[in-house]
């Protein structure tokens, strides 16, 4: 190559190299920068006097003069106990770090699924509730991300779903609720049973929040666990691109009674 043409090759090459590199970062390492799955906002403000459809609850104490707001309605176990049965806004979803050459992406690969059913039945007890029992299932066929790739992947490597399509979580021992939470706050949860991902079953506990939303129970919950735990292999393509040895299991239960 004669010298004067040198420059330019080098420049070239150092211009090419950059773009590879971007789209390197933009493929596998920028992430996908989703939020974790927590509690939504309570659409029952404090003080307010509405009390939760459906929900048996105290009656509320006379607004004070001059138009302030009246205590917040408690709901009473009674009201609460029964069959709940998932309903609209529940999500079910993984959360991996992908790697490239073994260098980190910057934030999580996440996908999820609404295809989710199940119940819970809550008992009445002195001052509170107790869930006596409890069972949910999420397709996984239909987990969806942003990279139509990653779902097809998943289906026959990893998670396997195309040969695993079902996840299962049985609860083995009963939970009883803070009182605290007939008021519609936020209360802290550990949820014990059996967890069933790509046809293995492990008692696990998966710590979360639950609250009385309005007419709903919802749960925001997560569970992080090696692959191998649930006797899957991390997903690798070609030994360049991979996944990390943990994925995070994120739950949001929306329940409606009845």
């Amino acid at each position: 190559m004669p010298r004067s043409r040198l420059p330019i090759a080098l420049t070239l090459a150092v211009v090419v190299a950059g773009l590879a590199a971007f789209l390197v970062y933009r493929q596998f390492l920028a992430g996908d920068s989703v939020a974790r799955l927590t509690l939504p906002p309570a659409t029952v403000a404090a003080g307010s006097t509405a009390s939760p459809s459906g929900v048996g609850s105290s009656a509320p104490s006379a607004s004070s003069v001059g138009g302030a707001s009246s205590a917040p309605v408690v709901a009473t176990p009674a009201g609460l106990a029964g069959t709940w049965t998932i309903g609209d806004g529940s999500v079910v979803g993984y959360r991996v770090r992908e790697q490239l050459g073994g260098v980190s992406a910057l934030s999580d690969a996440v996908g999820r699924t609404i295809a989710i059913t199940g119940t819970a039945t809550l008992a009445a007890t002195a001052d509170s509730v107790r869930v006596t029992a409890a069972s949910f299932q999420a397709d996984l066929t239909q987990l969806t991300s942003d990279d139509a790739r990653r779902d097809n992947r998943i289906r026959s490597i990893g998670l396997e779903s195309a040969r695993y399509p079902t996840s299962t979580f049985t609860l083995t021992t009963p939970l009883d609720v803070p009182a605290s939470g007939l008021g519609g706050a936020a209360v802290d949860v550990a949820l014990a049973g059996d967890l069933t991902i790509h046809g293995v079953t492990k008692s696990v506990t998966i710590a979360g929040q639950a609250r009385l939303n309005g007419d709903r129970i919802q749960i925001a919950a997560s569970l992080t666990f090696p692959f191998s735990d649930f006797g899957m292999t991390p997903p690798s393509i070609g030994g360049f691109v991979s996944v990390q040895d943990t994925a995070t299991l994120e739950v949001l239960l929306s329940l409606a009674k009845g």
